[in-house]
């Protein structure tokens, strides 16, 4: 069975940029070589490092712990002693049963609609898009807040982990569970995690729980994160102009696919000859941007689809259906959102107050936490750039002032453009 050699490569990260209406997300890629030997099969202790509970992406513990024995794709059902002890127990506040109350906490219906009237299948929708090339009659609303919804309910039931290997971001392991039917899935591991070298390093554990999506932090930054998501997911999916009915931010949501890809200007497949072993394109499929965040590449249709479903073929057989099913589409923005890329926060720790940058991201002006860390998070190519017109923070901006004025959050003196940042 294949497994990654590497996963974390500059390379595929630079060609993973989804070049969609403006600027990309990026996922974090992968690298598939072959499955590991007989010798590689774990079964033995080895020390392991934990982040400490003051959640400082640089704390970590240590601690004894017995290596996985599962093959890539395999699955077990845990104990709740197993669970505590490998997943950090499971916390009833981050439930799926608290996930509706949570979202409507933060942005009620009415006001989600009221900022999206042009959003993908929604009455003014279809008024507008009647006529165009691209105009479906059947399209149901997918970006319907029914669909957010239920997107949050599902993420709030699984857990993530990663295991890496001291020194060297690209020898880890993946994990997924699944909370309530305490399933674990191994989702990928490096060729050489067991080897003899690597044995002797020691494991740095980093788990999400995607259940804390808007339930972290105080009230208030539960309603910038809901903000600061959608603001960047709007941009991303927006269909406006300068003098657009209503104005340019009334039309954010307005997309869901590619213009190039799904009209046939752009016929490549994306699929990485370097990830195609682990995640092998199928023929005829392509895999151009699709959903909320564009997602792109045989890679990350993969990876998203193991974590959402414990099975990576689901959209490497179906990459269409993420542009049918909204509620999947609004899974892998969320999960793309929560999910921690090194050196990269994860855009949740940053929103809720659980991020403060390093010596080297403060010299890098990331700075302080707030909506600008965010953009730097998800597109490193809006780096230094103000509200001005032209660029994509401006719309970024313009969509996250108007979510938190309805919302009623006060943001003045955020951080909210990217004016003297770089990279991470």
């Amino acid at each position: 069975m294949a497994e990654w050699k590497h996963l974390i490569s500059n390379k595929l990260m630079n060609r993973a940029m989804c070049l969609t209406l403006g600027t990309a997300l990026l996922v974090t890629p992968l690298t598939a070589f072959a499955s590991p030997t007989a010798s590689s099969v774990p079964g033995s202790t080895s020390l392991q490092m934990k982040p400490s509970s003051d959640q400082n992406d640089n704390a970590y513990s240590y601690y004894y712990d017995v290596d996985s024995t599962l093959e890539v794709g395999e699955s077990r059902v845990l104990s709740k002693r197993e669970i505590g002890k490998e997943w950090d127990g499971i916390d009833p506040d981050y439930s799926p049963d608290h996930a509706v109350e949570a979202v409507k906490a933060a942005l009620p219906q009415k006001d989600y609609e009221d900022l999206f009237p042009y959003r993908l299948g929604s009455e003014e929708w279809h008024k507008a898009a009647k006529g165009k090339e691209y105009y479906k009659e059947n399209q149901s609303d997918y970006y319907s807040y029914e669909n957010l919804i239920n997107a949050v309910i599902e993420v709030a039931n699984i857990k993530y982990k990663v295991r890496i290997r001291e020194g060297s971001n690209t020898i880890q392991e993946v994990y997924r569970l699944d909370k309530e039917a305490k399933v674990e899935t191994l989702v990928a591991r490096s060729t050489d995690f067991y080897s003899d070298k690597n044995r002797k390093q020691a494991v740095i554990t980093q788990i999400v729980d995607y259940g804390t999506f808007l339930k972290e932090g105080t009230k208030i930054n539960r309603k910038r994160e809901l903000a600061a998501l959608l603001a960047n997911l709007a941009h991303e999916t927006g269909g406006g102009w300068d003098a657009a009915p209503g104005g340019p931010l009334k039309w954010g949501l307005f997309w869901n696919e590619n213009i190039a890809g799904r009209t046939g200007k752009n016929l490549d497949a994306f699929v990485d000859p370097a990830s195609s072993e682990l995640y092998p394109g199928i023929k005829e499929k392509r895999y151009y941007g699709r959903g909320p965040i564009m997602l792109s590449w045989n890679f990350n249709y993969g990876l998203f689809s193991s974590i959402i479903y414990g099975d990576k073929n689901v959209l490497l057989k179906n990459p269409e259906q993420l542009a049918v099913n909204g509620k999947t589409g609004f899974m892998t923005a969320i999960l793309f959102w929560m999910t921690p890329q090194s050196p990269k926060p994860s855009a949740h720790d940053v929103m809720v107050g659980k991020w403060k940058p390093t010596k080297d991201q403060a010299a890098k002006g990331l700075k302080p936490a707030g909506f600008g860390i965010t953009i730097m998070v998800l597109n490193g190519l809006e780096a230094n750039l103000g509200e001005t017109e032209g660029t994509g923070v401006k719309r970024r901006v313009g969509h996250y002032r108007d979510i938190t004025a309805i919302m009623g959050v006060d943001i003045t003196g955020e951080k909210v453009d990217t004016l003297g940042m770089q990279p991470f």
